[in-house]
């Protein structure tokens, strides 16, 4: 006797049974959506020229055949009075984000609009009088708060580093027979010491600066200033104000925020005021009119991409967006086809390589740092110096324009530029007369960005402060596990920053307690993790000769001993390390590593992405960058000297708005019709949309 009236269901045969479920597009939502929609456009197109038919009369121009335009790409651009490639574009708006820098502009536009990716809210005290008024860099001080001499001003640790870089540099002057002074250090020191500055008054100034003005009755003061005008808010304002950054270092700024959706709210507010001002949409209503196409870094985390989904959908009310890798936007823009594109911004570097379209996973690489490092070493060099503005401070706000304008005048990496030259720069600050300084520079103005290549000598010492505070990382549904994109090629890079383990052997517990028979520790050796870049030495030894039919490349493909490691290059690493190891390494050693990845031990493609390195981004407009990167890459490779080279944006595109224009020709593109996201799509499936629209999601 059964003991429940509840009907049982037999177990299914598992050897003979068959089913359709999500084995048909009509069964997926956005795939039978698309498909809807065409069908709805040609019944409309069809219902048009019946129509168009029926109103023929005899001795008139017969009707047109109507194209039956199948893509739904085009709908947001009908009726607007446009033709041609602005029809395309003029109602889709191209934005990307960085950490300095918000680019932003409809896909017709030339050129985007640059908006610093800053937000200044009302606050007690400012960003320069925080941790007790402390400057950047910081400067170590005496046991009486008196600080310390200029040359022990930063550590011995900076000392040493500026010093061994001083000395390599004229090592190499003299071996390429350039003339260097045996005195050039002490004269720059004797004339920034002796130098006074000059001040001007201010209707003497042309070139004085308009500050961005608070009204003094504090109830009418605006609760926040975005854009080039948080910049230019003097410190002394009543009511102060403080700069918000919602993003640094490519990642959250959990730092500087106690809840998540204060940062959410600010990175909307950044974006929705630049649509407003910038592109002259300021009615939210018409928004709806719009499609976005937002761009996100390579290697992106899957929280900030489902949360400005959220953001353009919900919040904006954009009626479709969709996503666009950086790299892959980069050749998009610059009509490469193949190509590893190194990106350094204001925060970050980004190098990946791209091949027919796609961006290669394991090549993806983001080191986090740029040129704002670059910035705060070249003050710091300068101040070792003895700069004659001692108390320049970066937290500043004044002091932070005027060291990027001192950043892109001076610095260079051609050596025939280093030697004693008297330069000058104006400082202007609210509230006080213009002064003019007087010094002279040497080789601070190259070693700065040699920092690229030896960044042991900029600070990191923040840049993990307070990671993974407020925002956590992102895991999946139904396990539990991190499901963060991966690369093996960033894996490489954390595996050669991460510390050393403190021993080499790991004990095996033999009697329950660590010990061996005898009381002694019983130990194994610990797996030593790969050189990535011994792939080149393998392939330069192997090139010419004759070899035998490669291998698959299935990861299933059983290797010889002794080669898994290598032919595979998987580090197993411990997830945690993305987020507690900073991902810092030599610029040209990240190249090749990323190209050992993508290439996959197929020497044509090496020689085809060494060929294609493309330098992007606004940390590289250094003077004489490409022609250093392209001699550290064959000195570091001879073996493939002859195939490096190092490319630069076609057309005379400026290489800081290549990502943004390659968004804008993504935008306009017929074929991108499957990597729209409406929001009813939205709606019903949320962040699942991703995986449905895009490839590498």
């Amino acid at each position: 006797m059964d003991l429940s009236t509840w009907p049982q269901v037999n177990m299914i045969n598992q050897k003979n049974y068959y089913t359709e479920y999500l084995k048909r597009d009509d069964q997926i939502l956005p795939l039978r959506l698309q498909q809807e929609e065409r069908r709805n456009r040609m019944t409309t197109n069809a219902k048009d020229r019946d129509r168009a038919l029926a109103q023929f009369k005899p001795g008139e121009m017969p009707v047109p055949d109507i194209e039956m335009d199948l893509d739904d790409d085009v709908g947001l651009d009908e009726g607007n009075g446009l033709v041609g490639q602005d029809a395309l574009g003029s109602k889709i708006i191209v934005i990307h984000p960085g950490s300095q820098n918000l680019r932003i502009g409809l896909a017709s536009d030339a050129l985007p609009k640059t908006v610093p990716m800053v937000i200044a809210r009302r606050s007690p005290i400012n960003e320069s009088e925080e941790d007790g008024g402390e400057p950047r860099p910081k400067r170590l001080k005496l046991d009486n708060d008196r600080l310390m001499e200029p040359e022990k001003m930063f550590g011995d640790e900076f000392a040493s580093q500026y010093a061994t870089m001083c000395t390599d540099l004229k090592v190499h002057m003299r071996s390429h027979k350039r003339r260097v002074l045996p005195n050039s250090k002490e004269l720059i020191v004797n004339y920034n010491k002796r130098t006074p500055p000059e001040t001007i008054s201010e209707h003497n100034d042309p070139l004085r600066i308009d500050w961005t003005e608070i009204p003094s009755d504090p109830r009418k003061a605006p609760a926040f200033v975005t854009g080039k005008d948080a910049l230019r808010i003097p410190d002394s304002s009543n009511p102060k104000y403080k700069l918000f950054w919602p993003l640094r270092q490519g990642w959250y700024n959990e730092h500087d925020y106690d809840e998540k959706r204060v940062l959410y709210d600010d990175i909307a507010v950044i974006i929705e005021e630049a649509i407003r001002t910038q592109l002259s949409i300021p009615r939210k209503k018409d928004w709806m009119q719009y499609g976005c196409v937002f761009i996100v870094p390579d290697l992106y985390e899957r929280r900030y991409v489902t949360q400005i989904l959220r953001m353009l959908l919900r919040d904006f009310g954009f009626a479709r967006v969709c996503f666009i890798q950086e790299s892959l936007a980069a050749t998009f823009g610059a009509g490469y086809t193949s190509a590893c594109v190194v990106d350094i911004g204001a925060q970050k570097t980004s190098v990946c390589c791209v091949e027919e379209g796609m961006c290669l996973e394991n090549s993806r690489i983001n080191l986090k740092y740029g040129g704002a490092d670059v910035t705060e070493t070249f003050i710091k060099m300068m101040l070792f110096d003895h700069f004659p503005y001692s108390g320049i401070n970066l937290n500043r706000r004044y002091d932070f324009l005027l060291a990027e304008e001192i950043k892109i005048k001076f610095c260079t990496l051609n050596e025939g530029d280093i030697s004693p030259q008297p330069a000058d720069f104006h400082l202007r600050a609210s509230g006080q007369p213009t002064r003019k300084y007087f010094f002279k520079t040497y080789d601070e103005i190259l070693l700065a960005p040699q920092g690229y290549f030896r960044p042991s000598i900029f600070d990191h010492s923040w840049k993990l402060r307070d990671r993974r505070r407020i925002i956590d990382r992102s895991r999946d549904l139904y396990d539990g596990s991190l499901n963060d994109p991966t690369s093996t090629a960033q894996s490489a890079i954390i595996a050669m920053t991460a510390p050393p383990p403190p021993q080499n052997t790991v004990a095996i517990n033999v009697n329950g307690n660590g010990d061996g028979p005898d009381g002694m520790a019983v130990s194994t050796p610990v797996r030593q993790l790969p050189n990535p870049l011994q792939r080149f030495s393998e392939q330069e030894r192997t090139s010419h000769s004759a070899i035998g039919t490669p291998a698959p490349d299935d990861d299933d493909t059983p290797a010889p001993q002794g080669e898994g490691e290598t032919s595979g290059m998987k580090n197993e690493l411990d997830p945690s390390l993305r987020d507690d190891v900073l991902p810092i390494a030599p610029l040209d050693v990240a190249i090749l590593t990323s190209i050992v990845h993508g290439a996959r031990n197929d020497d044509r493609k090496t020689r085809d992405f060494l060929g294609g390195i493309m330098v992007i981004g606004g940390g590289s407009q250094v003077p004489g960058f490409y022609t250093y990167l392209e001699e550290r890459l064959k000195e570091s490779r001879p073996g493939f000297a002859k195939d490096v080279m190092i490319g630069t944006p076609p057309r005379e595109l400026d290489p800081q708005g290549v990502v943004w224009k390659g968004g804008s020709v993504f935008g306009k593109l017929r074929q991108t019709n499957d990597s729209w996201i409406n929001k009813i799509e939205h709606d019903r499936l949320g962040a699942r949309s991703l995986a449905y629209k895009l490839m590498w999601a």
